[in-house]
């Protein structure tokens, strides 16, 4: 026998649980002009469905007061825009990693040992300049978490600590 080999088949968690939602800025609400517009447009949009006849099905009703409900917080509220997740890496990283990678290929097609030198010292520079660009972004996120605990703004704190929990 030269080899035994196993193949396994796993479901990523985090796949599995996302689902295709579309989610508002629901923090536009706390600016009174907003909201009042939203509260006017949501009232407007169920008194034009309190005027339907009474005897749609209830599942049509409820899938028009989801349809109503959601084209007001599209129109009001905006769609929430994802973050980055590496606000620091810009483009001088991109063309560091782009080195390193070019060196990576270098070395696999002649695997001399200039090449592993030269791949090695490649290596210790794009994460010398990787780790130089990150600190300043981490004291600065350090800095926001203090001031949101100290003006108890617990959500922007809990979510800034989840961010250094999940990492990069």
């Amino acid at each position: 026998m030269i080899a035994k080999v196993r193949e396994r088949l796993t479901v990523r968690k985090q796949a599995a649980q996302r689902f295709d939602r579309q989610r508002f800025n629901l923090r536009k609400l706390n600016e009174p002009e907003v909201r009042e517009q939203y509260q006017i447009e949501i009232t407007n949009r169920f008194a034009a469905l309190e005027n339907l006849n009474e005897d749609e099905d209830v599942n049509r009703t409820w899938e028009n007061i989801i349809e109503n409900t959601q084209t007001s917080a599209k129109e009001s509220l905006r769609l929430h825009e994802l973050k980055q997740k590496k606000l620091w890496f810009d483009e001088e990283c991109l063309r560091f990693l782009d080195q390193r990678n070019r060196a990576k290929m270098q070395w696999i097609q002649d695997p001399s040992q200039s090449n592993v030198d030269i791949l090695n010292n490649v290596r210790r520079e794009v994460s010398r300049h990787f780790r130089n660009k990150k600190k300043p972004y981490l004291r600065a996120k350090i800095e926001e978490l203090e001031t949101n605990s100290k003006i108890e703004n617990i959500r922007d704190l809990y979510g800034g600590i989840s961010d250094f929990k999940k990492g990069y």
